[in-house]
């Protein structure tokens, strides 16, 4: 019995000797992981729905936002609606789900995405809006171009190519949408106060090429005369810079788009289009990468952050 009981003994202290190696101290390895799992939680996440990739200039916003989030050392997960708001809504409340600190909208519909951006307010979700406003909800800053006095630069270009007279067509971006919006009344504020430029035509073709290509074919098969066409962006611009060359119209035309795409720049250049109003789409992501570092670790920033304008021309 006695030898049952030296062998207990020995394994009791064996055991506790065991415990007593395996606890880890101060600075442990185990420790290290620890710390570096918590530096991983700390790492800002940023999420950022897109209204659409399909045009160029959403793509240059994402890809300004990418990199300046790659240099921050922030993580940004990137959505595209598809130019449709019930996708955008599902795509927010999936990047609602995987826990993001700040969310970046460029929205579809400025009146639609009001009810994803309650979504983000409920979840306490800083909201940012990018190039386009929403109409409610709650918003810490928004940061785009001026619209309206994009607009008014278009419409200032035009009269003086026209001479105070002519007969101008509109093509309008998505309804709803606050670029539309505002694009409009800035064109509208320069030309409705001039009694020679009449406005014959205006019709969405929802910033598309292929749309504005088809909208203004129609256009042109319902109207006598037109002079100049200011379209609300570069691809409906370019789509009707192709109806125009069809119809043998091209040369006696004036075309401005606004956003200053690549392909915007090289019809301006070659004479194929006379102006683009430029907003620096890669500019608005980085400042919107800026403002979302700023509010995720609680500093103030300004409700508007304004970007600048330039109209390019030959």
């Amino acid at each position: 019995m006695s030898k049952w009981m030296k062998t207990l003994g020995l394994l009791v202290l064996l055991l506790v000797l065991v415990t007593a190696c395996s606890t880890e101290k101060p600075g442990s390895s185990e420790e290290s992981d620890g710390a570096s799992d918590s530096g991983s939680e700390d790492k800002v996440k940023i999420g950022l729905s897109i209204s659409t990739l399909n045009n160029p200039f959403f793509v240059s916003l994402r890809d300004g936002a990418e990199a300046a989030a790659k240099e921050a050392g922030y993580e940004v997960l990137t959505s595209n609606a598809q130019n449709d708001a019930a996708t955008q809504l599902g795509d927010i409340e999936d990047l609602l789900q995987q826990e993001i600190d700040v969310l970046l909208i460029n929205p579809t519909d400025s009146a639609a995405v009001s009810s994803a951006i309650q979504l983000a307010n409920d979840a306490d979700v800083p909201v940012i809006t990018v190039d386009r406003s929403a109409e409610s909800g709650e918003v810490v800053t928004h940061i785009a171009s001026d619209n309206v006095a994009g607009g008014e630069m278009a419409g200032k270009f035009i009269a003086e190519q026209l001479g105070d007279s002519g007969n101008v067509v509109e093509l309008e971006g998505i309804p709803g949408a606050s670029a539309t919006r505002e694009r409009g009344e800035g064109f509208h504020n320069i030309v409705d106060a001039i009694d020679g430029i009449k406005v014959v035509a205006k019709q969405s073709a929802n910033f598309d090429r292929t749309e504005g290509l088809t909208v203004m074919e129609n256009i042109i098969q319902s109207t006598d005369q037109i002079d100049a066409v200011f379209a609300h962006n570069d691809e409906m611009a370019l789509g009707a810079v192709q109806a125009l060359e069809s119809n043998g119209m091209l040369e006696e035309v004036v075309i401005v788009g606004f956003d200053a795409t690549d392909d915007a720049r090289a019809a301006v250049k070659d004479g194929r289009m006379d102006a683009t109003v430029a907003q620096q789409p890669e500019l608005i992501g980085q400042k919107a990468i800026e403002a979302a570092g700023k509010v995720a670790a609680g500093d103030k920033v300004e409700e508007f952050i304004p970007v600048e304008l330039q109209l390019v021309t030959k």
